[in-house]
């Protein structure tokens, strides 16, 4: 039945008012008595010594008897609220204006009256009521005939049974009903104004848990925003609100990430299905070809075959390397490992790695002399991997008379490596997928050509170490590479 926040927080509030209501009930009722007791004895404490002196209760020294049943007879019908009654000095009940049918003790503890007599304890002072075996009422007292030489003492219950039964009528008709009554009236406009208040406080929780629902009701595809301006969460509920809205785009971002993964990911496996595919034939044909044939081909023809399954085995095993590397990179399964290093010795060690081939391919290599260069901050042998791999995809679309330059500046907080080829260049609609994995120009793919993952291995690295990679091209002209690294004393000032 409480389902929601607010009808638990109105059902508590409801608890917490009735509970409120009662105790202010009891207390109200036991201060007010207590309250009463102690005005009635403050103000009639001295009712019984004035009964002794004015009545003319002593005569002699001793107490007057006719005068004291006449006292009780008179009080009795004058001010039936007082009960009247003469002890001994031991408690011991003599004699008493009261109904002899209706008095139940023939003894009073002297304690609370020595304590009246002495003064030592506050008001209300309660004593034995003589009509009941446990009840205490407020009293007042007097040695008789005197405190020098008393015999006894006249006590006086302020509050006796006629006081009682008609207070109670009037408490039952009048007093309690209105006491009652207003603290009803009051209880419900505070529980009114309270509920009120608790359906304003938690209304905006209501609404944040309502956009949820719908969220998730949508799949987390449609999200309405709980904070529809960019104001400054003002308490919790806006911050819970701000929380939200951050976490489903957030959930919204992952989700198109994850649905592009996917896309890429059938493409990635269509693409090396078929890149895997080609080689893997060719060498299977030409294997199947010398165990057939093996016997009539001449030794030349049987060198070739060999020849070309082994050239065919050598590409399956590269692009099956590139592939588990370009994995790993993504994964995170490699994380670079920076250090601070001069550029220019390591672009000079990758320039002599490479001449040998330059020379058979008749292209001409070189690295333009660099200027005085800060360290930068990267990892060695991955930045060597990436102009490996710029310096491959050069030799690669570079014809026989060509040259590739390696040039390095410094700009800024950075230093740009730049690999520029004078090869056919790159049509400018096929710039934006040159790091795409697997992506072929239409020159490749009516060639048959593999495409390679170079360039997307080589991004991915950069990405990784913080840098960046750009590349220009012009048709026929030629294409330039570029890396940037960050400067080692961006990270290290000491550098």
């Amino acid at each position: 039945m409480l389902r929601t926040l607010y009808a638990k927080l109105a059902a508590g509030l409801v608890v917490l008012f009735i509970t409120i209501g009662l105790l202010y009930a009891v207390i109200s009722t036991i201060a007010t008595r207590y309250y009463l007791q102690e005005v009635n004895q403050s103000f009639n404490k001295e009712l019984a010594r004035n009964l002794v002196m004015d009545r003319n209760l002593v005569a002699e020294g001793r107490i007057n008897r006719e005068a004291l049943k006449e006292t009780f007879h008179q009080y009795m019908v004058i001010n039936p609220s007082i009960e009247i009654y003469l002890l001994d000095l031991e408690g011991k009940i003599l004699a008493y204006s009261a109904d002899p049918g209706k008095v139940k003790r023939n003894h009073v503890s002297l304690e609370p009256l020595h304590a009246f007599l002495s003064g030592s304890k506050g008001y209300p002072l309660l004593g034995d009521d003589p009509r009941s075996h446990d009840r205490r009422k407020a009293f007042s007292v007097t040695p008789v005939p005197s405190s020098d030489n008393p015999e006894g003492y006249l006590y006086v219950v302020l509050r006796g049974e006629e006081f009682d039964s008609v207070d109670r009528v009037v408490r039952e008709s009048y007093f309690l009903q209105l006491s009652g009554w207003a603290v009803v009236v009051s209880l419900g406009l505070g529980l009114l104004v309270g509920l009120l208040i608790l359906r304003l406080l938690t209304r905006r929780l209501h609404r944040l848990s309502r956009l949820m629902a719908d969220f998730h009701q949508s799949n987390f595809i449609s999200h309405q925003p709980y904070l529809l301006e960019p104001a400054r969460p003002s308490d919790e509920v806006d911050r819970l609100g701000l929380t939200f809205d951050q976490m489903a785009a957030h959930i919204q971002d992952q989700l198109e990430q994850l649905k592009e993964q996917d896309s890429l990911r059938r493409k990635l496996v269509a693409q090396v299905s078929h890149d895997l595919r080609t080689p893997l034939a060719s060498m299977l044909g030409y294997l199947e070809s010398l165990q057939l044939k093996g016997e009539g081909m001449d030794q030349a023809e049987r060198q070739e075959y060999i020849a070309i399954a082994l050239r065919q085995a050598r590409r399956l095993s590269r692009q099956v390397s590139e592939l588990f590397e370009l994995a790993s990179l993504e994964a995170r399964e490699t994380e670079p490992r920076c250090e601070a290093f001069p550029p220019a010795e390591l672009v000079q060690d990758v320039v002599q790695k490479y001449q040998l081939r330059a020379d058979q391919q008749q292209i001409g290599l070189r690295m333009s002399p660099p200027p005085a260069l800060p360290f930068v901050y990267a990892d060695i042998g991955l930045t060597e991997r990436v102009l490996e791999n710029l310096i491959e995809n050069a030799f690669n679309h570079t014809p026989a008379g060509g040259r590739i330059t390696l040039e390095l500046a410094a700009d800024g907080e950075e230093v740009e490596i730049g690999i520029e080829d004078t090869g056919c260049g790159i049509e400018p609609d096929e710039l934006p997928h040159v790091f795409d994995p697997f992506y072929q120009s239409a020159g490749k793919r009516s060639s048959g050509r593999h495409a390679g993952l170079g360039l997307a291995i080589a991004r991915r690295i950069m990405t990784l170490q913080k840098g960046e990679i750009r590349v220009r091209s012009t048709r026929g002209e030629g294409t330039r590479f570029s890396i940037r690294l960050p400067l080692a004393a961006t990270y290290l000032p000491s550098a």
